[in-house]
């Protein structure tokens, strides 16, 4: 569990750092971007794979019982929800998950819902499939965001979909019990499915806490768990949807057959297995280390930057940056970030229209390269 160990990760098929030059223009930068670690994963998680690939046959896979109790275990435990009732379906991803729930629950010409700005695939995901796009814009207010209730329910009467992001990428809110309650009401209230991103769910830091809004019903409500992020094996494509075992978990799981995407892959079955299993400890030593980087970055932009700001970060490891005082466009800031600081961030726009003069930055870095990453963003500012 070094996390202080920078790893060289060009040339390993890293999409987040050998894919530099086609996205950024160049390989000279740090690439703070996408949201995976730098880390090494867990040993417990190794040595299953040693072991798997030690057996030199691999056929159809199989997910068995230990794959499934595994993460029912781990949500009973991590978020005191309690399964029972839920069936388990295996997807490659969330966003596979969420393609399923939208061609399998709503038709084309249904209104769906999100709230931004919001992780770039959700928009795609709902327009590519001829459905109709509506956004609730969360509030920043205070260094944080709020949701505009009158806005959600307004809409909430419109659609036939609501997709949630908890916690939420980018601008890393963890929604409280009394938030997550009031939008389980209303969705029932209207008859509106909820489709619920928790990829992040693992990654909360103290005093918040991570509720499934499941947890507060769920014949309504479509989950997506997977340890992609807080165990980082995103590349192992590997993920489940908690579905009601009702009409909604049949037609969730008959289209997810048809499209030949419930199988998996025996790494991805094995990481997964081993991290709820087994890896519990590394993960607290993960979320104290990404703590320490969170405050990191926000004390730096206190103390050191005033004209950036962060956005109070409850969970995920992705700082959100109000760099609207800069006064640049934001094709201007995004050259700045790249030219001068010598950075790849995400560009707000990218994550819809209230993004405008954000950046996201990916802090889940060793600490060096963290240093370096501000230090070069404070000498750049100088130069300006």
């Amino acid at each position: 569990m070094n996390f202080n160990q920078v790893i060289e990760r060009k040339h390993s098929g890293c999409f987040k750092y050998d894919a530099l030059k086609i996205i950024y223009g160049k390989e000279d930068i740090i690439p703070l971007w996408v949201a995976d670690m730098d880390f090494a994963v867990a040993p417990e998680i190794t040595e299953s794979l040693i072991k798997r690939i030690q057996h030199p046959i691999f056929g159809y896979n199989f997910p068995d019982h230990d794959f499934h109790a595994s993460i029912r275990k781990w949500i009973q435990k991590r978020y005191n929800w309690d399964t029972v009732g839920q069936k388990v379906i295996n997807v490659p991803s969330i966003m596979t998950a969420l393609a399923i729930a939208v061609l399998s629950q709503t038709k084309p010409g249904d209104s769906i819902l999100i709230q931004t700005p919001v992780y770039p695939p959700f928009f795609s995901t709902i327009i590519e499939h001829s459905r109709n796009l509506l956004t609730n814009p969360l509030i920043s207010r205070n260094n944080t965001y709020e949701i505009d209730w009158d806005d959600f329910e307004h809409k909430a009467a419109q659609v036939k979909m609501f997709v949630l992001c908890n916690p939420h990428n980018p601008v890393s809110k963890v929604f409280s019990y009394d938030e997550l309650k009031k939008i389980h009401q209303i969705c029932t209230k209207h008859e509106v499915m909820v489709f619920s991103d928790e990829i992040h769910a693992d990654i909360v830091f103290a005093p918040n806490k991570h509720q499934s809004i499941a947890s507060f019903g769920g014949d309504n409500v479509i989950t997506g768990i997977s340890p992609a992020k807080s165990f980082n094996l995103a590349g192992l494509a590997t993920a489940v949807m908690f579905a009601p075992d009702n009409k909604i978990g049949k037609t969730l799981n008959e289209l997810n057959n048809s499209l030949h995407t419930f199988m998996g892959n025996s790494f991805g079955i094995t990481a997964f297995t081993a991290a709820y299993l087994k890896g519990e400890h590394w993960l607290e030593a993960l979320l104290n280390y990404l703590k320490q980087n969170r405050d990191l970055v926000r004390d730096f932009f206190l103390e050191e930057i005033q004209s950036i700001s962060m956005a109070e970060c409850n969970g995920t490891y992705l700082a959100w940056l109000d760099c609207r005082a800069l006064g640049l466009g934001d094709k201007e800031l995004n050259d700045f970030f790249i030219q001068k600081a010598r950075l790849a961030l995400n560009p707000g726009t990218s994550f819809g229209i209230e993004g405008t003069g954000f950046m996201r930055l990916n802090f889940a870095t060793p600490r060096s390269v963290l240093l370096s990453a501000l230090e070069r963003i404070k000498q750049a500012l100088k130069d300006m």
